[in-house]
């Protein structure tokens, strides 16, 4: 089987997949906005009680849940093609917290705050972490794209949005790692790793 060629499929097709439903979810949610509402609020909006749009919460639900399955692969693959345990732990890190987000939507809350990090920091990391399976100039671009995934993690955490509100300041985070995901997917497809 060639692993390269199959982590890359699934990278490109499940970042996709997820930027699309994203944006279905986000246009048949009344009222959305993409400043003031988390990317999770798609899956289920819980503040003082929780709020369940259909089928905003099935497509985006289903989507993020897609796409850890994939990472999950990835990274079996990636770990099949290039040997690297910390490369291959790291993405598959993320496919789990992928996953959870979708299995456990906010209504979950604590639990849905865990899973929902560990998706923004391991994604992070994975996309530095490629640097060393990539040529330049593209895995200059990895670690910038993961960098300002994790320094958007950290301000974020800090409770700061820089003007951008909750929801712009999380999108930050999420859409570094999502085009890294685009690219290296696109990479693995066509550019023979040696």
């Amino acid at each position: 089987m060639d692993w390269r060629r199959t982590a890359g499929i699934l990278a490109f097709a499940g970042a996709v997949q997820l930027i699309l439903g994203m944006l279905i979810a986000e246009f048949l949610y009344p009222g959305y906005s993409n400043s003031q509402n988390y990317i999770s609020d798609l899956g289920a909006t819980c503040r003082n009680t929780c709020v369940i749009y259909e089928p905003t919460a099935t497509i985006f639900n289903t989507s993020v849940i897609l796409l850890g399955i994939f990472m999950i692969v990835i990274a079996y693959a990636l770990w099949r093609e290039f040997g690297s345990i910390v490369f291959s732990v790291l993405v598959g890190l993320s496919g789990l917290g992928a996953a959870g987000v979708g299995l456990f939507p906010e209504t979950y809350g604590w639990l849905h705050f865990v899973v929902s990090f560990m998706v923004f920091f391991f994604g992070g990391l994975s996309a530095v972490e490629s640097y060393w399976f990539v040529k330049a100039p593209f895995s200059y671009f990895s670690v910038v794209l993961g960098l300002a995934s994790l320094a958007a993690l950290a301000v974020f955490g800090l409770d700061m949005n820089l003007g951008l509100g909750p929801g712009g300041m999380e999108r930050m985070i999420a859409y570094p790692v999502l085009l890294w995901g685009v690219g290296f997917g696109s990479y693995l497809m066509h550019e023979k790793v040696e």
